[in-house]
C-alpha cells in the first residue's frame, strides 16, 4: 500500500446507505460483477438494480440482506481509491464495518467477506423467538458544542439500570451517542423512558429504521448459526492492523486467525460494539496524519469529530478548532462520499 500520509481507514456500519447513496456502486467493477455472482444462489435482488433504481425505498434498500452488501461494496470501492493516495497504518470499522475491515485488511478475501456479511444480514433478519424482532434506538449524549451532556447520560444510565433490564442492552458506543437495543418491549421502554430530545432537524430518542439487537446478547442464536454456516471461511492474518470492537489490536505480526474467526462470529456478535474505543486506540497507537472515511455516505462524519475533539487529538478540543483545522489545508478528516 503506498503513498506518503499515514492515515486510518473507517469503514461504516449498516445506516450508512441513504437515498444519496443511490448510484454508488459501478455496475461493471469486477468486484461488484463478482458480488453479484457470490448473491445469485440466495435468490436476492440483484444490487445493480438495487442501486440504480430511481427512487429510495427503505423497506427494499434498508432490508438488513440488501443494505449489507450494497455498504460492503462501496466502502471497498472507495478503499481502491484511498489506498492509491495513502498509506493505510490501521484500519477501524463500525458494526457492520468490521467486516468490510476485515476484507480491506486481507483478514479475509473478497469472496469470503462478501460470504460473510450476506449469511449475517440474513440470519439477522430472522425475528427472535419471543415478543417480537426488537432493534435499536439511538440518543444523543453531547450538546450542540459538542461537549458531554450530564442530563442525556443520566437519562441513559437511569433507563439501561430501571425495570427495563434485562431486556435493554448498550449496543454500539459511538461516544456522540448511544446506542441502545432491546426486544420489541426493551425497544418501547427505551422510547417511552428517555426524555425528548431536538437536534436540528432530529428528533429523539430515535428508532433506527429495520435494525435489529444488534451487538447484544439476544443474537446469541445467530452468532450460533453464524459459527455453523460460516465454518469453511479461509481466515489468514490481516496486513494492516485491525482495531476491533473492544479496542483490541490484531496486527499482521501477532494475529491468530483462528481467534480472529472466534471473535468475529462470537463475541463481536452479542456484546457492545465500542466503536469510540476503537478510535481511540487507533489514534493514540497509530498517530494518523488523516481519518478517511470510505463511503457510502457520511454516517460517521459527525460521530469521528466528535471523538476527536473528546480525545485532544493534534490539540483540537472544542467544535470550533475542529471546524478551523477542517478548512486548513490539513483537515483530520476527509469523508470520500457525501
Amino acid at each position: 500500500m503506498g503513498g506518503s500520509r499515514r492515515v486510518v481507514l473507517v469503514c461504516p456500519g449498516r445506516g450508512a446507505y441513504t437515498s444519496a447513496s443511490l448510484g454508488s456502486l459501478a455496475a461493471e467493477h469486477p468486484l461488484v460483477m463478482r458480488a453479484e455472482e457470490l448473491r445469485a444462489p440466495y435468490g436476492l435482488e440483484l444490487l445493480a438494480d438495487l442501486d440504480g433504481a430511481g427512487t429510495f425505498e427503505p423497506a427494499r434498500h434498508l432490508r438488513p440482506s440488501n443494505a449489507a452488501p450494497l455498504i460492503f461494496l462501496s466502502t471497498l470501492l472507495d478503499v481502491e481509491t484511498a489506498v492509491g493516495d495513502h498509506d493505510p497504518v490501521a484500519v477501524v470499522g463500525n458494526s457492520l464495518g468490521w467486516y468490510s475491515a476485515l476484507a480491506v485488511s486481507g483478514a479475509l478475501g473478497f469472496d469470503d467477506a462478501f460470504r460473510l456479511v450476506q449469511q449475517m444480514a440474513l440470519l439477522q433478519e430472522e425475528p427472535l423467538p419471543e415478543d417480537g424482532p426488537g432493534g435499536q434506538v439511538i440518543y444523543p449524549l453531547t450538546d450542540a458544542d459538542w461537549q458531554p451532556d450530564a442530563e442525556r447520560q443520566a437519562a441513559v444510565a437511569e433507563v439501561l439500570s430501571n425495570g427495563a433490564a434485562p431486556h435493554v442492552f448498550e449496543s454500539v458506543e459511538l461516544g456522540a451517542y448511544a446506542v441502545l437495543a432491546g426486544d420489541e418491549g426493551g425497544v418501547q421502554r427505551l422510547l417511552r423512558g428517555l426524555p425528548p430530545v431536538q437536534a436540528g432537524d432530529r428528533r429523539f430518542p430515535l428508532r433506527l429504521a429495520l435494525h435489529g439487537p444488534y451487538h447484544t446478547p439476544l443474537l446469541a442464536r445467530v452468532a450460533e448459526a453464524a459459527a455453523e454456516a460460516l465454518a469453511g471461511l479461509d481466515w489468514e492474518r490481516p496486513t494492516v492492523t485491525l482495531v476491533d470492537g473492544r479496542g483490541a489490536q490484531w496486527s499482521p505480526w501477532s494475529t491468530d486467525p483462528l481467534a480472529l474467526a472466534a471473535y468475529t462470529l462470537g463475541e463481536q456478535v452479542t456484546t457492545q460494539y465500542r466503536f469510540a474505543t476503537s478510535m481511540r486506540v487507533a489514534l493514540r497507537e497509530h498517530a494518523p496524519d488523516l481519518l478517511v472515511l470510505p463511503g457510502p455516505g457520511n454516517s460517521l462524519g459527525g460521530i469521528c469529530a466528535q471523538i476527536v475533539v473528546r480525545e485532544g487529538y493534534r490539540g483540537i478540543t472544542t467544535r470550533a478548532a475542529f471546524e478551523e483545522v477542517q478548512a486548513s489545508a490539513t483537515p483530520v478528516l476527509v469523508s470520500m462520499r457525501r
